[in-house]
């Protein structure tokens, strides 16, 4: 992991803490330690089904889908809040996870104000948002095309279709409804 001492105090919110939002398989599989996930709204971004994968959720000759956050809209999520004396090492990790090295950059980190639905405070959050410029970007998908790509793909993390109805059920225990999520996977085949 690539620690960063600089860009980690740069995602520190006012209140020394790190707070990341997250809006997919981060919902669900974290993968590090925080100290509260809060109910979060962030605006001028939506969640989608927008970029292509060959590796975790496909392959080269059958790629598969990711969530991206794309421009426009709004989008519900959490926001994990993280201890600033640990805000390097998540953000390490965090990097690894979503701009490995040797792979196209298909996300940039950035850093974006968050409402906190748990009380109504806005934070600066940490945010994946999907590289427009990737050439495995596909924003323009349409929902019967993304539903046969997910029915389909099946990477080195699993299914597709398991990483859409994982998202869906996490979505659904918040209290959110994903008309997009939900109309792709109503059209997705069955097993």
């Amino acid at each position: 992991m690539r620690h960063d001492p600089e860009a980690a105090r740069a995602a520190l919110d006012a209140d020394g803490h790190m707070y990341v939002f997250a809006y997919g398989s981060l919902i669900w599989r974290p993968g590090f330690t925080h100290a509260a996930a809060h109910p979060a709204l962030l605006r001028g971004f939506h969640r989608r089904f927008c970029l292509w994968s060959h590796r975790y959720r496909g392959t080269p000759d059958r790629p598969g889908l990711v969530l991206g956050l794309d421009r426009g809209g709004a989008c519900r999520g959490l926001a994990f809040r993280v201890a600033g004396v640990e805000a390097a090492e998540v953000l390490a990790y965090l990097d690894d996870r979503e701009l490995p090295d040797g792979g196209e950059q298909v996300y940039h980190r950035r850093m974006l104000p968050v409402r906190l639905l748990d009380g109504g405070r806005m934070v600066r959050a940490v945010a994946y948002v999907a590289n427009r410029g990737c050439r495995l970007y596909c924003g323009r998908l349409s929902p019967e095309r993304a539903a046969a790509a997910i029915a389909t793909g099946h990477g080195q993390m699993g299914a597709n279709r398991e990483y859409l109805l994982n998202t869906l059920r996490h979505l659904r225990a918040m209290g959110v409804r994903d008309a997009g999520l939900d109309r792709i996977a109503g059209l997705m085949p069955g097993e």
